[in-house]
Formats: structure tokens, C-alpha cells, sequence
């Protein structure tokens, strides 16, 4: 086993070097308790470009395709189009792979042109990668694609405007001691991976100067906070359906790859290279708790207990931890009897509804539920060891809080509620650091070899240097995910623009293919330019009609309606329908701002 002191000095000369026998210690512990159980299943390249496929929402290029499907490659436009709808690759697979940029279309097809190759080893059906994309390598830098649009984003106004004249003129002149407003590169309609020329031609841009100033205004041995409020209005993952936040998972998928290789780095797997394991995968379970995936939790206890976002067995850990753990010294780092461990482990996987919690000690409940996230058939952040090699490798710090939020984003919903109750539950154990002695540094270390299992000691050729800086790397992942838990679950403006020309598109060619006209019972007759109706039937006043200008938020429109305050509930504005399937707006949005984005829209008031 490898300890801090085996490290050359030039590595351990960080200070966060020195505490790494907290690091090593929780390894040594997984290592032994991994000794007795079953070889997980190693995935190999094939099974990799699949699974990187389906997270990005094409998994209907996977499918093999009949052969006479693979006749000539040269075909026109039409033909094209022809195939994909043979295929299954017409609605909503067309729209995703119409909305996309050019370089996020490069990524598309480079990682489905490595899947075909190692089909063809396998001499199986393939689909050809010009099958999907119409256009040719050497034009993708001169020539746009066939689908997309000359104007690929929207250049209009802030929704939401952080400074504006009903703003005390004071604001403005004397900046408040410390960074709480959004920052500024959540409001770009670019992909990140179209704004880092600037980055790569100098070595530091703007946005990563002034984030790197704000981080070295806050103290790590502080307690941990939400750096920058969301007092600007942006939309979190709350705010959208479910089909939205799917397609804001698929686009956040491919931009975070295309947004790594944009920096120069290579979250995949390259030909060539000799990597025993590339990923590795445990046995599903249908029953029990451990080792059963999030998905299958979650159906079971919803019987139970419906609407429940995280597993109970999780829920009741963290409460457990909550209520008894956080005053608890050397919570999360200091282990207890592993026989008493494997005995818990037992009877929650026999019947945990009969588990008696009352008598369970922090120091168990905290390893229980560390061994609760190793055991997930697959990993809570849902990412393989070359992704998060790539991330580590970022010099920017900025850069990798944007690759954690895209990661985040791109979780399906069972994986991001339980890292979203996780990540504050963490945050809560070091604000407690006076009486825990647990900082944001020390709970990072312990919970980075249970949160990025692959990144523990996958290959044994790795030099001494090297598995040291991969292991404060990992930790220092970790403590990102921490400290910037809010900005996780925030949607950039560019992922927002996408998901609406990606809906446009969809609803563009539904209307092609029924050709024939919407029932006229539900068209609403229409109103003037910057004129809207607003439901409400849920309240005593069901609808009125607004003039729209330039301050008119969502709030103005809310308190036009009456409703019980003694109810608990508060009013909020959704937009329904246009190029979104359903959003809820902040108090503070500027309504002629949605708008004019989305003008064929509904306007919904409900709590």
C-alpha cells in the first residue's frame, strides 16, 4: 500500500499532500472488504462507446441495422433521411443531432465512428458513421451541416438582468464584500467548448481570472457556502418536466466530451492504448438494498412511499447521520467493527422495513452508507476513469467546476436527486468541522475512494508520483462538487437555447408528418404584439390579459392573483408548451425577455 511518505518530496510539498494517510486509509479499508467479494465484470471498449451513446440519447444508433442498409454511402440528402427514418433515427434523435454545434456534432461522430470500428472487428451489423452524418471530415471546418441553421444561437437580451434600475443606486457603486451574484459565464449562449480559444491562446481568460479571484477570497478551513446565490433568476433542474431535463441530460453529455477535447484532453479510451480495465460494472441485484441499482430502489419504495426522489434506506442513513454524526469526531473517517459492519449489512439486505434504526451508531450509519454508494451496480456520477482523468487534468479550476456541472447534468434522475441529498449532507458534516473535526478538505479525502471508485488503483504500472496526484485529484473533484453544489444543478443559458431549438425542431417535423390541421376547440384566440394570458385555474381568479414591456417580471404577474397565504404554498409562473415542454420561472424573470423567446407559449399559475 502506498503512503504519503512514499511520495517524492516535490509532490508532497502541497499542503494538502500532507493529510493524504486519511486517503489512503479508506482505500486499504475497500481494498479488504473487496478481497471477499466476487470479480466485478470488466466492460470493454464496445460496451463503453454504448453506454457514452445511450447517455447521450442516440442509443438508437446502437441497434444493429439490416444490411441492406449499408448499400452506398454516397447518397443525396433525401436518401439520407430516408435511411434514418428505417432506422428509428427520425424525431427526436434527428432533432438532437440537428440542434447540436459543429464541434459537438464532431464528437457525436468520432465516438460513434469508433463503435462501428470495433463492430466491424466483430463482424457485425453496422451502421456506417456518413449514414448519420451527411457531411465529411474534411469539410466540417468550412462548410455548415446540412441541417443546422445559419444563426445556430439566440443573441437576445438577458431573461434575467442582475443590475437594473429598480436596483438601490448603491449597488451599483460599492460591490458587496463578497462574490453572491451568478457568474457571468452561466449567462453565455455559447457551449463552453466554443469559449475556450481565448483560454488556450493565453493560458487564462476573463471568466477564469475572475472565478480564481473569488475562490481565493474564501478559506477551504471555513465553513463550506453556495458561493454565488441564484438571486439572478437562472433556472435550476427543479424548474423543468421530466422530457426537458432529458434532453438537457443529452446535450450536457455530448458538450462535456467536446468540451474536454476542446481543452486538449482525451476523456476516452484511444486506440493503441493497453489498459487492463477500462471501466468496470458489479452484478445487478433485483432485491435487497445494497448492490441494487438506484433505478429499481427507487420503483420499490415509491409503492411505499410515493413522490420519495432518493432511496429510503438512504433517506434514513442521512438522517440518522443528521441527527446523531454531525457532532461526532472523525465522522465518515474513522471506521468501525467491520463485523458489525457485514452483520448491518445482513439484515437491511433481509428486510430493511424491519431494520431497527434506533440502536444504530453514527460510526455504523456512516459506514453503511458509504458501502451503500460503492456497492451501486454503477457509479453515482455514472462516468468511467478516463472522464475523470480528464477532468484532473484541467489547469483551470473554473474549467472543472464547468465539466462537474455538465457531469451533473447529465445524470438520469435517480443518480442526480441522490448526489444532489448526498452533496449537502457533506456540506452540513464540515460546516461542523469544530466539533467533528471533519474540514471540507478531510471529508473530501475520505469520500473520494467511494464516489470515483475507478480512479482507486486500476492500473498497477502506475508510478508512486503519479497515483498520489491522482488521488488529490480525485479529492479535489470531490471537494469541487461540494463547495459549488448549487451551480451543479444550474442550467447555463446555452443548454437552455439548445433545448429549445432541439423542441422547435421536433415540433417542426411532428407538424410535417401528420399534415393535417390542430383541432380548433384549443386554439386561444390571439392577442396582441407583447400581450399574454395567464391561467390560473387552480386559484378563485382563472385568467387575465398583460401588456408586457421592459420591467414586467413574473412576480408582477403572480401578485395579480389572490391565493391563502396561510396555505404555505406560494404562486409561481410556468411556461407551458412553444420550444419547452414546461419551465418554472424565477419571481424576478423578465417576462418580455421569454417572450419574445418562446411567443407561442402558455402561461400557467400554479404553486
Amino acid at each position: 500500500m502506498l503512503s504519503a511518505d512514499s511520495a517524492p518530496p516535490s509532490v508532497i510539498s502541497d499542503p494538502r499532500h500532507i493529510a493524504m494517510e486519511t486517503y489512503w486509509r479508506e482505500v486499504q479499508s475497500i481494498e479488504e472488504e473487496e478481497e471477499e467479494e466476487e470479480e466485478r465484470k470488466s466492460l470493454d471498449e464496445l460496451e463503453l462507446e454504448e453506454a457514452w451513446l445511450v447517455q447521450s440519447g442516440l442509443s438508437v444508433l446502437t441497434q444493429d441495422r439490416d444490411q441492406d442498409l449499408d448499400q452506398d454511402l454516397d447518397q443525396d440528402l433525401d436518401q439520407h433521411s430516408e435511411d434514418l427514418k428505417d432506422a428509428g433515427c427520425s424525431g427526436p434523435v434527428e432533432a438532437l443531432l440537428s440542434t447540436l454545434t459543429r464541434r459537438q456534432t464532431d464528437t457525436v461522430r468520432r465516438r460513434l465512428d469508433n463503435y462501428t470500428q470495433t463492430l466491424r472487428q466483430r463482424n457485425r451489423a453496422i451502421r456506417d458513421v456518413r449514414h448519420i452524418f451527411t457531411q465529411t471530415d474534411s469539410d466540417s471546418d468550412s462548410s455548415p451541416l446540412p441541417c443546422e441553421s445559419p444563426k445556430r444561437f439566440h443573441t437576445t437580451t438577458r431573461t434575467i438582468r442582475r443590475h437594473n434600475a429598480r436596483d438601490p443606486p448603491t449597488l451599483a457603486q460599492t460591490p458587496p464584500p463578497e462574490p453572491s451574484r451568478a457568474p457571468d459565464w452561466l449567462f453565455k449562449n455559447t457551449p463552453y467548448s466554443e469559449g475556450v480559444a481565448e483560454h488556450r491562446r493565453n493560458g487564462a481568460c476573463p471568466d477564469c481570472v475572475c472565478f480564481h479571484d473569488d475562490a481565493n477570497k474564501a478559506s477551504e478551513e471555513k465553513e463550506p457556502e453556495i458561493w454565488f446565490s441564484l438571486d439572478s433568476g437562472l433556472s435550476t433542474v427543479e424548474d423543468f418536466s421530466e422530457p426537458d431535463l432529458r434532453n438537457i441530460g443529452f446535450i450536457s453529455h455530448i458538450e462535456l466530451h467536446t468540451f474536454l477535447q476542446s481543452l486538449g484532453q482525451n476523456p476516452t479510451k484511444t486506440r493503441g492504448q493497453n489498459t487492463p480495465k477500462i471501466g468496470v460494472q458489479r452484478r445487478t441485484k433485483d432485491s435487497g438494498v445494497f448492490g441494487v441499482s438506484l433505478k429499481t430502489l427507487l420503483e420499490s419504495d415509491r409503492r411505499k412511499c410515493p413522490g420519495t426522489r432518493t432511496p429510503l434506506v438512504f433517506n434514513k442513513l442521512l438522517s440518522v447521520l443528521e441527527l446523531t454524526g454531525l457532532q461526532t469526531e472523525g465522522i465518515l473517517r474513522i471506521s468501525g467493527s467491520a463485523s458489525r459492519l457485514k452483520s448491518l449489512r445482513r439484515d437491511l439486505d433481509r428486510c430493511s422495513s424491519d431494520f431497527e434504526w434506533s440502536g444504530l451508531r453514527p460510526v455504523d450509519a456512516a459506514g453503511l452508507l458509504k458501502l451503500f454508494i460503492r456497492e451501486l451496480p454503477s457509479p453515482l456520477l455514472l462516468t468511467h476513469p478516463h472522464t475523470l482523468r480528464a477532468i484532473m487534468g484541467l489547469e483551470s479550476e473554473l474549467h472543472q467546476v464547468q465539466s462537474l456541472q455538465l457531469l451533473s447534468l447529465s445524470l438520469p434522475e435517480s443518480h442526480r436527486n441522490t448526489l444532489q441529498a448526498l452533496l449537502v449532507f457533506l456540506a452540513r458534516v464540515a460546516a461542523n468541522q469544530e466539533q467533528n473535526r471533519m474540514s471540507l478538505w478531510n471529508v473530501s479525502m475520505v469520500m473520494a475512494p467511494n464516489l470515483l471508485p475507478d480512479n482507486r488503483r486500476q492500473e498497477v504500472t502506475r508510478a508512486a508520483a503519479q497515483e498520489m496526484e491522482e488521488a488529490v485529484g480525485g479529492a479535489k473533484l470531490v471537494c469541487l462538487l461540494i463547495r459549488h453544489r448549487s451551480l451543479m444543478w444550474t442550467v447555463p443559458c446555452f443548454l437552455l437555447t439548445q433545448v429549445r431549438q432541439m423542441n422547435q425542431a421536433s415540433n417542426q417535423r411532428s407538424r410535417r408528418r401528420l399534415r393535417r390541421h390542430a383541432p380548433q376547440e384549443h386554439a386561444v384566440p390571439s392577442l396582441c404584439d407583447d400581450v399574454i394570458r395567464v391561467r390560473a385555474p387552480l386559484q378563485l381568479k382563472v385568467s387575465t390579459a398583460m401588456k408586457l414591456d421592459t420591467t414586467t417580471t413574473a412576480r408582477d404577474v403572480t401578485e395579480r392573483f389572490p391565493h391563502d397565504a396561510h396555505s404555505g404554498a406560494s404562486l409561481r409562473l410556468y411556461e407551458v408548451g412553444g420550444n419547452i415542454g414546461e419551465r418554472r420561472l424565477h419571481p424576478d424573470c423578465f417576462l418580455l425577455d421569454v417572450y419574445r423567446l418562446n411567443p407561442g407559449c402558455d402561461w400557467l399559475i400554479k404553486p
